[in-house]
């Protein structure tokens, strides 16, 4: 196992701890609005401190990029912890059973050890570079799906980017006369860590951050899955416009939706 593995996991599972006990008692959580439909706790706060307490402990010098407290620059910039303390906090502030931490360490460029902690169902989902992925210790991979009839498609709606609707919404229409059935759960991290453990077999995105993207997608891609940008590259670092599922699903994805996304989308 990655050194930084380890690391990540305690991390992650200290802020689980913090998670369950926060969702247990409803009245501790203190909710901001950070934009449009866009909403951030003091769990959000307290869990993601916790994160990188864990790690400067042992990594002092690392960079860390993080959702609420954005860039912490290290004296070693070549190693880098992209981190989400809670992925699906409107789930979470609702009640809701379903989010995640996530933690990916990125070591010049490229992430190399990857933890997707549900607290809600300890379920612990983690890979490293070129060692497969796991699911509680045992090792998980997508279905091996030969095109999009009876596919599950985990999906998300567009609601920061609204402009967006008539597209989105054309695409999923295109969708649903091939997949067997839609998911949406609000939780991408999770989204992309399903798939790698076969239980969705493709997902699709638009406006994702990349502490949203880098954990699950080491862990897709060492279950045997692909991420790629709406035209088929990998700029969705950038962009924040993900698909996401077996190489077969992503393939007849691109193909069946390339004219329907606007060239603002695909680049």
């Amino acid at each position: 196992m990655h050194p930084m593995l380890n690391i990540a996991i305690r991390a992650a599972r200290k802020a689980g701890n913090v998670i369950i006990k926060s969702y247990e008692n409803p009245a501790s959580v203190n909710i901001d609005a950070k934009g449009e439909n866009d909403f951030a706790t003091n769990v959000d706060r307290a869990a993601e401190s916790l994160i990188i307490e864990t790690i400067k402990k042992v990594y002092p010098d690392h960079t860390i990029i993080a959702e609420e407290s954005g860039l912490t620059k290290g004296r070693d910039n070549d190693v880098q912890w992209i981190i989400d303390p809670i992925d699906g906090t409107t789930n979470f502030i609702k009640g809701i059973p379903h989010c995640s931490v996530s933690i990916a360490v990125r070591i010049k460029g490229k992430t190399e050890a990857a933890v997707v902690y549900n607290p809600m169902a300890n379920e612990l989902f983690t890979a490293s570079r070129g060692q497969g992925a796991q699911l509680n210790g045992y090792r998980i991979r997508v279905n091996n799906v030969k095109d999009l009839e009876s596919t599950i498609l985990a999906v998300a709606l567009p609601y920061k980017q609204k402009q967006y609707s008539d597209c989105y919404f054309s695409v999923l229409q295109k969708l649903f006369t091939k997949c067997a059935d839609f998911r949406r759960t609000g939780s991408a991290a999770l989204d992309l860590a399903y798939i790698a453990a076969g239980r969705f077999d493709g997902f699709f995105e638009i406006g994702l951050k990349p502490w949203d993207i880098a954990a699950g997608e080491l862990i897709l891609r060492e279950a045997g899955g692909i991420v790629t940008d709406f035209a088929g590259g990998n700029n969705y670092m950038v962009s924040g416009n993900v698909v996401a599922g077996s190489p077969k699903v992503v393939k007849d994805f691109i193909t069946l939706t390339s004219n329907d996304w606007p060239d603002r989308l695909k680049c």
